[in-house]
């Protein structure tokens, strides 16, 4: 069957649960209201996520809730339920151990769907890394999720895939950060501020190389190489003293952006997903095409995991 997805970008508030969630509850209502069946937003889109690198564990812990018996998995059931949609939202997640993880779900009119903790995580060193991949069945599709860092490790979109993947959901807080890579960096927040007055100078620096000429070096590849949608969803605006750029979009099997959030503003864009892409991409013949018995030694084989962010170990 066919699927209307949305993805979202909004400006979200550190820390403040109650006003995400409400604007996530006003964008769900919008989207449903134009015929949406699922709306996904960003990485820690309820709780707000840069901060977080400033927390200590008993912040983090207070932050964090049990899932699904918290509060927010609460919300968002009552959301989906009065709209009639399905949707994928992020937030800190404790265990009863005292463990933390940077969770997203998927939540629909009978609550919790999915639940996928970042195998990448790094913005705050309390947080345990996840462990497994999330594929999981939602409207007749099989939806994969991955966040953030997790997608610049190739292996791990191609091993959701083979698990049956058909979508796969990409929330971040990405772009605009210092980088080894030439033309990386931070965007000034006066130049948010002043946008009304000049989106010109701002707009120069989103869709350059410090935002989405950078994310197109990789995010379509993604899509085209596994023969699968993609759901790209990051926020706009401060997050904590980093300014985002959006650009929340969807791209089809085929590598090619099939709708795209452009707006200097809280905003969602709609796409229709059709499965007959699915079987046409190049991805599907790759897929299909691949020789395990000549690299699957070589890919499984022993390896210490390093991971550094420019900016954070800065």
């Amino acid at each position: 069957m066919d699927l209307k997805i949305a993805s979202a970008q909004f400006e979200n508030r550190s820390g403040d649960k109650e006003y995400n969630l409400n604007i996530i509850e006003e964008m769900s209502k919008k989207a449903a209201e134009e015929g949406a069946d699922i709306i996904a937003f960003h990485e820690c889109s309820i709780t707000g996520y840069s901060f977080a690198r400033k927390l200590s564990k008993k912040q983090m812990l207070d932050l964090s809730e049990y899932i699904p018996d918290g509060p927010s998995i609460q919300r968002l059931t009552e959301i989906a339920r009065k709209n009639k949609i399905t949707l994928l939202a992020g937030l800190f997640e404790k265990d009863n151990d005292g463990g933390i993880f940077k969770s997203y779900v998927c939540v629909d009119e009978n609550g919790l769907q999915a639940n996928y903790h970042k195998l990448h995580p790094f913005i705050n060193p309390h947080i345990t890394p996840g462990s497994n991949y999330c594929v999981f069945e939602c409207k007749g599709w099989k939806c994969g999720i991955l966040i953030c860092y997790d997608n610049n490790i190739i292996e791990n979109v191609r091993a959701t895939c083979l698990l049956g993947a058909e979508i796969i959901f990409m929330p971040h807080v990405t772009m605009c950060t210092p980088s080894t890579r030439p033309g990386a960096g931070f965007v000034d927040p006066k130049l948010w501020e002043n946008r009304k007055n000049d989106p010109t100078s701002l707009r120069l620096e989103f869709d350059g190389m410090k935002g989405r000429q950078w994310l197109m070096k990789w995010l379509p590849a993604r899509a085209y190489d596994n023969g699968v949608y993609v759901v790209f969803s990051n926020p706009i605006g401060m997050d904590d003293d980093q300014l985002k750029n959006g650009c929340s979009m969807i791209i089809d099997p085929y590598g090619d952006i099939i709708a795209e959030c452009r707006k200097l503003n809280n905003e969602f864009v709609i796409a229709d997903l059709t499965k007959e892409k699915l079987k046409l991409s190049g991805g599907y013949r790759y897929r299909n095409a691949r020789r395990p018995e000549l690299y699957g030694s070589i890919l499984g084989k022993a390896h210490d995991a390093t991971q550094k962010v420019a900016w954070l170990n800065k």
